[in-house]
Protein backbone atom coordinates (compact mmCIF):
# COMPACT_ATOMS: atom_id res chain seq x y z
CA UNK A 1 0.00 0.00 0.00
CA UNK A 2 2.76 2.21 0.51
CA UNK A 3 4.69 1.32 -2.97
CA UNK A 4 1.28 2.87 -4.50
CA UNK A 5 0.84 6.04 -2.59
CA UNK A 6 4.08 7.00 -3.31
CA UNK A 7 4.09 5.97 -7.06
CA UNK A 8 0.53 7.95 -7.06
CA UNK A 9 2.72 11.12 -5.08
CA UNK A 10 5.63 10.69 -8.20
CA UNK A 11 3.19 10.64 -11.14
CA UNK A 12 1.47 13.81 -8.88
CA UNK A 13 4.53 16.31 -8.89
CA UNK A 14 5.65 14.22 -12.22
CA UNK A 15 2.50 15.10 -14.19
CA UNK A 16 2.54 18.37 -15.82
CA UNK A 17 0.52 21.14 -15.00
CA UNK A 18 -2.66 21.86 -16.96
CA UNK A 19 -1.93 24.30 -20.03
CA UNK A 20 -4.17 26.93 -21.49
CA UNK A 21 -4.76 24.98 -24.81
CA UNK A 22 -5.60 21.79 -22.86
CA UNK A 23 -8.73 23.72 -20.83
CA UNK A 24 -9.49 25.22 -24.24
CA UNK A 25 -10.35 21.70 -25.53
CA UNK A 26 -14.17 21.16 -26.46
CA UNK A 27 -16.62 18.77 -25.98
CA UNK A 28 -16.74 16.03 -28.91
CA UNK A 29 -19.31 13.10 -29.84
CA UNK A 30 -18.54 9.96 -31.37
CA UNK A 31 -20.95 7.94 -33.22
CA UNK A 32 -20.04 3.95 -35.05
CA UNK A 33 -21.84 2.24 -37.61
CA UNK A 34 -21.43 -1.24 -39.24
CA UNK A 35 -22.62 -2.58 -42.38
CA UNK A 36 -23.70 -4.32 -42.46
CA UNK A 37 -24.95 -4.91 -39.24
CA UNK A 38 -26.29 -8.43 -39.04
CA UNK A 39 -23.35 -10.62 -40.75
CA UNK A 40 -21.77 -14.27 -41.15
CA UNK A 41 -18.77 -15.61 -39.41
CA UNK A 42 -15.92 -14.34 -41.55
CA UNK A 43 -17.65 -12.02 -43.08
CA UNK A 44 -16.40 -8.54 -43.98
CA UNK A 45 -18.12 -5.34 -41.61
CA UNK A 46 -17.11 -1.84 -42.48
CA UNK A 47 -17.08 -0.03 -39.01
CA UNK A 48 -17.16 3.76 -40.23
CA UNK A 49 -17.22 6.26 -36.71
CA UNK A 50 -17.89 10.28 -37.21
CA UNK A 51 -16.38 12.82 -34.42
CA UNK A 52 -18.47 15.67 -34.03
CA UNK A 53 -16.36 18.50 -32.74
CA UNK A 54 -16.58 22.45 -33.64
CA UNK A 55 -12.46 22.25 -33.57
CA UNK A 56 -10.37 20.25 -35.68
CA UNK A 57 -10.44 16.39 -34.37
CA UNK A 58 -7.50 15.20 -36.39
CA UNK A 59 -3.97 14.28 -34.92
CA UNK A 60 -3.96 12.79 -31.39
CA UNK A 61 -3.88 9.57 -30.31
CA UNK A 62 -6.78 8.82 -33.17
CA UNK A 63 -9.75 6.26 -32.65
CA UNK A 64 -9.90 2.97 -31.09
CA UNK A 65 -12.18 0.39 -31.79
CA UNK A 66 -12.79 -2.14 -29.53
CA UNK A 67 -15.01 -5.29 -29.66
CA UNK A 68 -16.59 -5.51 -26.16
CA UNK A 69 -13.28 -5.29 -23.67
CA UNK A 70 -11.33 -6.71 -27.01
CA UNK A 71 -8.67 -4.21 -28.35
CA UNK A 72 -9.29 -4.57 -32.32
CA UNK A 73 -7.20 -1.26 -34.15
CA UNK A 74 -6.44 2.24 -33.48
CA UNK A 75 -6.66 4.51 -36.58
CA UNK A 76 -6.53 7.82 -37.47
CA UNK A 77 -9.08 10.47 -37.34
CA UNK A 78 -9.45 13.13 -40.51
CA UNK A 79 -10.15 16.17 -40.11
CA UNK A 80 -13.91 15.60 -40.64
CA UNK A 81 -13.84 13.51 -38.28
CA UNK A 82 -14.05 10.22 -40.38
CA UNK A 83 -12.43 7.16 -39.16
CA UNK A 84 -12.70 3.61 -40.62
CA UNK A 85 -11.98 -0.37 -40.14
CA UNK A 86 -12.88 -3.26 -41.71
CA UNK A 87 -13.30 -6.15 -39.52
CA UNK A 88 -14.17 -9.90 -39.73
CA UNK A 89 -15.29 -12.05 -36.51
CA UNK A 90 -14.60 -15.38 -35.98
CA UNK A 91 -17.51 -16.39 -33.44
CA UNK A 92 -20.94 -16.19 -33.34
CA UNK A 93 -23.21 -14.20 -31.53
CA UNK A 94 -23.69 -9.94 -30.74
CA UNK A 95 -20.80 -8.01 -30.70
CA UNK A 96 -20.88 -4.89 -28.75
CA UNK A 97 -18.56 -2.34 -30.82
CA UNK A 98 -17.05 0.63 -29.74
CA UNK A 99 -15.50 3.95 -31.21
CA UNK A 100 -13.13 5.56 -28.77
CA UNK A 101 -12.30 8.96 -29.80
CA UNK A 102 -9.18 9.54 -27.57
CA UNK A 103 -8.93 13.47 -28.30
CA UNK A 104 -6.58 15.91 -28.89
CA UNK A 105 -5.57 19.60 -27.93
CA UNK A 106 -8.76 20.64 -29.74
CA UNK A 107 -11.17 18.33 -28.76
CA UNK A 108 -12.09 15.59 -25.49
CA UNK A 109 -12.60 12.48 -25.78
CA UNK A 110 -15.59 10.97 -26.44
CA UNK A 111 -17.01 7.32 -27.79
CA UNK A 112 -20.10 5.41 -29.20
CA UNK A 113 -21.40 1.81 -29.48
CA UNK A 114 -23.54 -0.01 -31.98
CA UNK A 115 -23.78 -3.76 -32.30
CA UNK A 116 -23.41 -6.34 -34.64
CA UNK A 117 -25.33 -9.70 -35.04
CA UNK A 118 -22.89 -12.24 -35.99
CA UNK A 119 -24.34 -15.97 -37.21
CA UNK A 120 -22.80 -19.00 -38.49
CA UNK A 121 -21.68 -20.01 -41.75
CA UNK A 122 -24.82 -19.57 -44.13
CA UNK A 123 -25.32 -22.64 -45.74
CA UNK A 124 -23.77 -23.54 -48.75
CA UNK A 125 -26.42 -25.48 -51.24
CA UNK A 126 -25.92 -29.25 -51.87
CA UNK A 127 -26.36 -30.74 -55.65
CA UNK A 128 -28.38 -30.85 -57.64
CA UNK A 129 -28.00 -26.84 -57.19
CA UNK A 130 -30.74 -24.40 -57.25
CA UNK A 131 -31.28 -22.51 -60.34
CA UNK A 132 -28.60 -22.15 -62.90
CA UNK A 133 -25.20 -23.13 -62.51
CA UNK A 134 -21.62 -23.47 -63.78
CA UNK A 135 -19.18 -24.96 -61.78
CA UNK A 136 -15.88 -23.45 -62.08
CA UNK A 137 -11.94 -24.94 -61.79
CA UNK A 138 -11.60 -23.44 -58.33
CA UNK A 139 -14.53 -25.55 -56.54
CA UNK A 140 -17.04 -22.71 -57.07
CA UNK A 141 -20.39 -21.95 -59.23
CA UNK A 142 -22.37 -19.57 -60.14
CA UNK A 143 -26.20 -18.59 -59.03
CA UNK A 144 -28.59 -17.20 -61.20
CA UNK A 145 -27.39 -18.14 -64.32
CA UNK A 146 -24.35 -16.26 -64.85
CA UNK A 147 -21.31 -17.01 -66.83
CA UNK A 148 -17.46 -17.06 -65.65
CA UNK A 149 -15.23 -14.42 -68.06
CA UNK A 150 -12.01 -13.91 -67.69
CA UNK A 151 -10.90 -12.70 -64.01
CA UNK A 152 -13.19 -14.42 -62.63
CA UNK A 153 -16.40 -11.54 -63.24
CA UNK A 154 -19.72 -12.69 -63.89
CA UNK A 155 -21.18 -11.55 -67.02
CA UNK A 156 -25.19 -11.82 -67.34
CA UNK A 157 -25.79 -11.42 -63.79
CA UNK A 158 -25.66 -13.58 -61.21
CA UNK A 159 -23.18 -15.07 -57.70
CA UNK A 160 -20.04 -16.79 -57.75
CA UNK A 161 -19.94 -19.03 -54.84
CA UNK A 162 -16.79 -20.56 -54.00
CA UNK A 163 -16.74 -24.18 -51.55
CA UNK A 164 -13.62 -25.00 -49.97
CA UNK A 165 -12.48 -28.37 -50.82
CA UNK A 166 -14.75 -28.74 -54.13
CA UNK A 167 -11.96 -29.25 -57.20
CA UNK A 168 -13.80 -30.01 -59.98
CA UNK A 169 -15.13 -28.44 -62.42
CA UNK A 170 -18.12 -29.04 -64.37
CA UNK A 171 -21.16 -27.65 -66.09
CA UNK A 172 -24.52 -28.34 -65.27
Amino acid sequence: MVTFAAFAAVVTFASPAPTAAAAAAVPSATTVQATPSSATVGQSVLLTATVVCSSDPSGGLGLTFFDGAKLLTTVPVAANGAAAYSVSFASTGAHAITAAYNGNANCNASNGTTTVQVSGTPNTPEPPYPCCHTCDGDGGWIVGGGTIVGGGTVAGGGTIVFVPGNTRAETA
